[in-house]
């Protein structure tokens, strides 16, 4: 076979491995299937193989949700501080930073004001790579900022969630933005306002058991993992064994919890269907 070997040597190039481009290719979380990074980024990394609804950062979430213009982001000067000179393995001032790096984002929570097929909208959504999208004061004044622009314009509120729940480093004062943000929810509720979460996967904790079960209607991505406390926590409590799709959205919907669950590339119009009509607008096709 040295001849064969020859003709390699001889005729064929070998590419300098430098020149091949980084993240050309992605592994899907839940099939292990190797995909084409730029096809999957079109289809809002949902894996065209399993249809399995992998992560999506907050800002392409809202940037592929509202309409391409006319988009306002607000709450950039609300960052989160350390109250507490809080630290674990490291110092939390530290992780903020490194949240800030890894995300280039200011904190865990994006508002945008904008238009969902020309319907004014407020927007928000939480990034889970930012300190596990956890719920912070900072957080808490972001939600309530939001709920005050809704007010103000007279338009819907929508929130995409995925959040690991209130965030351990602020203590006592992350629990309270629950009772912030429900309180908030209500004026919107009296003005008539519409409020629509979206709940993707996780959306776990102190996030689950206020502002994320609280919408006029409770949407799902599918086969998200929602609820308040972790499935063998809930075991080891009640000595049980649990089934095996609990805390998934669609045993949520079998069970009542939630009102819809829909596809992420039908989000944008089935939203806005929703909007229109109980703001009665046209009804966009």
């Amino acid at each position: 076979m040295n001849w064969i070997n020859k003709i390699i040597n001889k005729n064929i190039k070998v590419t300098n491995k430098s020149y091949i481009p980084n993240n050309i290719w992605t592994k899907c979380d839940n099939c292990n299937q190797i995909l084409y990074k730029k096809e999957l980024i079109k289809n809002l990394n949902v894996c065209p193989k399993c249809d399995y609804h992998m992560y999506i950062s907050a800002r392409l979430r809202l940037n592929t949700f509202l309409d391409k213009n006319k988009k306002l982001e607000l709450g950039t000067n609300i960052i989160d501080k350390d109250i507490f000179n809080f630290k674990d393995r490291i110092k939390y001032k530290d992780r903020i930073i490194m949240a800030k790096k890894l995300t280039k984002e200011y904190n865990s929570l994006i508002v945008i004001k904008g238009t969902l097929y020309n319907m004014p909208v407020i927007s928000l959504s939480f990034e889970f790579k930012f300190i596990g999208g956890s719920m912070s004061v900072a957080v808490g004044e972001k939600f309530l900022m939001a709920v005050n622009q809704s007010l103000k314009d007279n338009c819907p509120l929508i929130c995409f969630i995925a959040s690991g729940g209130a965030r351990i480093q602020e203590d006592i004062l992350a629990l309270m933005q629950m009772a912030k943000v429900s309180a908030a929810i209500y004026y919107l509720k009296e003005k008539c306002l519409p409020y629509i979460t979206i709940l993707t996967n996780p959306t776990m904790g102190g996030v689950f058991a206020s502002l994320a079960m609280l919408g006029d209607i409770n949407i799902a991505e599918p086969k998200a993992l929602i609820g308040f406390t972790g499935s063998s926590i809930i075991e080891k409590t009640i000595h049980k064994k649990l089934p095996d799709n609990f805390q998934k959205s669609e045993f949520l919907l079998d069970k009542g919890a939630i009102d819809l669950i829909i596809h992420r590339l039908d989000i944008r119009i089935r939203v806005a269907r929703i909007l229109a009509k109980l703001t009665h607008r046209t009804y966009p096709k």
